[in-house]
């Protein structure tokens, strides 16, 4: 914010007058070198003049001088017009035609399922030499890999399902909900489970990210609930298989359902009202912030899942 409304009037003219007449002393000279006319350069010190309270530059004989503020000024105004130009320049641009990279990245099966192939794609038609090497998300982010540079992103799920790092950055990047998936000939006959049909079903649990419990059994801890998880499984793939045949249920990411539980096979239904949804969150040491490799695949994440959810907006309104 700034310390005075004065200062908002002015602008990079301005601070380029400042700079000229400090080093110029003539006022003829710095119209000439700025290709401006005198009086732009007068109207301009005016305005420098009543913005910073303060004369800056006294008229004599040896030409325009300085007081003591324009003196003090004088490598401020320098630094922010240096400021100026490099966020016109920009950092060096990460090109990735030039040659091949490997981005090393932590994240759960969500991530693989629905983000990973349609970012493959994108790479694949573009011809770019790109490699993504996937570690599976654990109950806890693998904080000091990233920290230490072997990883490059952690991929997880909020909010608050693990442990914040302040030196972390975190950028959400979809929502998602929770449905029950069932063979559809064990369908239930109500359209939504009620809590107590829903802990009445036998589960299959799978486990996308290595933990002994998830965000399903939290919830239904603090309804004084629990469920009966009759297996658990590595993937959403073959947990949808160990439901087939059978009245077991799997509670599954919306997102996932669509795409995994095909309909001939299996039916869907809400979940017991008040079960909460998630985010999927993407995590990167604050050291990596300015890093344009890094920001580059970040940006490349951050676009597939725009288009995840507008291809979602698009189904639903040809639904309704």
């Amino acid at each position: 914010m700034l310390n005075s409304n004065l200062l908002r009037k002015l602008d990079m003219q301005d601070l380029m007058v400042f700079i000229a007449v400090y080093e110029q002393s003539s006022v003829t000279d710095v119209s000439e070198t700025l290709f401006v006319s005198q009086s732009t350069v007068s109207y301009s010190l005016k305005k420098l003049r009543t913005s910073f309270e303060d004369e800056l530059f006294i008229n004599t004989r040896a030409g325009m001088r300085p007081t003591y503020k324009a003196s003090a000024m004088y490598g401020h105004v320098q630094k922010i017009l240096e400021s100026i130009n490099l966020c016109h320049s920009g950092a060096a641009a990460f090109d990735p035609t030039q040659k091949a990279v490997t981005f090393n990245i932590c994240a759960p099966e969500y991530f693989e399922q629905l983000i990973l192939p349609r970012l493959l794609r994108n790479f694949d038609h573009a011809n770019l030499p790109v490699i993504v090497n996937v570690q599976k998300l654990e109950s806890d982010i693998p904080a000091e890999a990233l920290r230490e540079g072997r990883l490059d992103l952690v991929i997880c799920f909020g909010p608050n399902f693990h442990r914040a790092h302040k030196d972390f950055k975190t950028q959400m990047l979809l929502e998602d909900d929770l449905v029950c998936v069932f063979d559809k000939r064990a369908a239930p006959r109500e359209p939504a489970f009620s809590l107590k049909s829903f802990v009445a079903r036998r589960h299959v649990f799978p486990t996308p990210w290595t933990s002994s419990t998830n965000m399903i059994d939290g919830w239904l801890a603090r309804q004084s609930q629990k469920r009966q998880v009759i297996a658990r499984a590595n993937s959403y793939s073959a947990a949808l298989k160990m439901i087939t045949g059978t009245d077991f249920i799997v509670t599954l990411p919306r997102r996932v359902q669509a795409l995994l539980a095909l309909e001939p096979v299996f039916g869907h239904c809400e979940a017991p009202n008040g079960l909460p949804g998630f985010t999927l969150d993407m995590q990167w040491n604050e050291t990596n912030e300015q890093d344009s490799a890094n920001a580059w695949f970040r940006e490349q994440v951050t676009k597939v899942c725009g288009g995840v959810l507008q291809a979602a907006s698009r189904e639903l309104q040809a639904s309704s």
